[in-house]
């Protein structure tokens, strides 16, 4: 398993397929309800979810610990794709869906990121040898953008229709109904699902005893973290620059283009699509440019960069800005992204990766869940006031950073 690139290539491009769609889906969700003055309730809704998933979290680590990773795939897929698919034909049915079917699409989405992204991770893990494990991660980040750009200009289109002219060709694309990016979402999912199964896969973790609880395994993860602190704090704050990002994406950016820019679903669409960009060449980057580098010390003043990033965006009126604001931030949260998995590729068993990953992403979107909480209330929401939202999140990012400081020389010692 060591070198085959036939299966890392099936992976990646059964990763690619479905998160092109995925990435669709979660961009249309949040604008479905902000273009009908209905953020609030995705807001409060997602905030729900979010509390929901952190319990659903833990479950799903044991699952990628317990079972062969290729069938964690298979099977999220195939599930995912059927539910997907009836929720899309009830929408081609009735011409139209109800918000909580909307909103159950986001559901099924986030449940299946906590088996997808942990699985995928403990793979790269599993058929890796410890001097490739910054370029796996690299690659894994590369394509996840890759994916990211293209459904960020499909959503610009898709979202708001699109009408231009090239010489005397006139180029005009409708609108279309959140049933129909379902439904495209819904198929990539099965052609995701026929790539998985012909992947070359020998399970080489040792996986302990199948029979053993759920309890039984998740005390084994925390065990791991209570006797190795420094790794535990730096597992939630090198983490908190994805939870604000996911806050921000989901909670703060629709309402601050719309009532602080006073913007379309065009630029929305835009800014993500320029914060893949910037993700992607932090996948291509991050390791030549920071290579004799300490990644706690990087993994810090990036955190800080973003903080900075976030308080420009609280005082600033500028499109351009958010723009750049996008850029940067997706630099700094991929380049954060790929030395944190390889630090922790380093330091933590493959046999406890899902579960070590499931606890520092309940505390994440436990996080996550107080955010969205606050920033749903009406405050943020009347005329401006989003732009205090950007700045709360620039503080607590700053307070990370300290916190990392605090463990910096443990964790180099490790």
């Amino acid at each position: 398993m060591q070198n085959n690139k036939k299966s890392i290539q099936l992976l990646f491009l059964a990763n690619g397929i479905s998160g092109f769609a995925q990435g669709v889906s979660m961009l249309s969700i949040p604008w479905y309800f902000a273009k009908t003055n209905n953020s609030q309730v995705f807001n409060y809704s997602y905030a729900l979810l979010t509390f929901i998933v952190m319990f659903f979290g833990l479950y799903a680590g044991t699952l990628v610990d317990k079972f062969s990773r290729k069938n964690n795939f298979l099977y999220t897929s195939l599930v995912c794709g059927f539910l997907l698919f009836a929720i899309a034909s009830y929408g081609y049915i009735n011409n139209s869906l109800p918000a909580f079917l909307v909103i159950s699409v986001f559901a099924i989405t986030m449940l299946n990121y906590n088996i997808h992204y942990p699985t995928l991770y403990a793979f790269g893990q599993e058929i890796s040898k410890p001097e490739q494990y910054k370029s796996v991660n690299s690659n894994i980040e590369i394509v996840g953008q890759s994916t990211s750009i293209l459904s960020g200009g499909f959503a610009a289109i898709l979202l708001d229709g699109t009408d231009f002219s090239v010489g005397n060709i006139n180029f005009k694309i409708n609108a279309w109904q959140i049933h129909d990016v379902f439904m495209m979402d819904a198929i990539t999912y099965f052609m995701a699902a026929v790539l998985i199964y012909f992947i070359p896969y020998t399970q080489t973790k040792t996986i302990g005893d199948i029979n053993e609880s759920i309890v039984r395994r998740l005390k084994n993860g925390f065990n791991y973290l209570k006797q190795n602190q420094s790794i535990l704090i730096f597992g939630i704050c090198s983490y908190m620059v994805f939870a604000m990002l996911l806050v921000q994406i989901h909670a703060v950016l629709p309402i601050y283009i719309k009532q602080h820019l006073n913007a379309q679903g065009d630029v929305f669409a835009l800014a993500d699509t320029i914060y893949a960009v910037g993700a992607l060449s932090a996948g291509f980057f991050i390791n030549k440019l920071f290579q004799n580098k300490s990644i706690i010390q990087v993994i810090i003043a990036l955190t800080v960069v973003v903080a900075s990033i976030f308080f420009a965006a609280s005082v600033s009126k500028s499109i351009l800005v958010i723009y750049l604001v996008s850029l940067i931030l997706g630099f700094c949260n991929a380049g954060i992204r790929v030395l944190r998995l390889t630090y922790m590729f380093k330091h933590i068993p493959n046999v406890l990766m899902g579960r070590v990953g499931s606890i520092f992403n309940l505390i994440n979107v436990f996080t996550r869940s107080v955010f969205i909480f606050i920033f749903s209330q009406s405050f943020f929401s009347f005329q401006n006031n989003i732009v205090y939202a950007y700045a709360a999140m620039a503080f607590f990012l700053l307070l990370s950073a300290a916190m990392l400081m605090l463990v910096k020389g443990k964790l180099a010692k490790n």
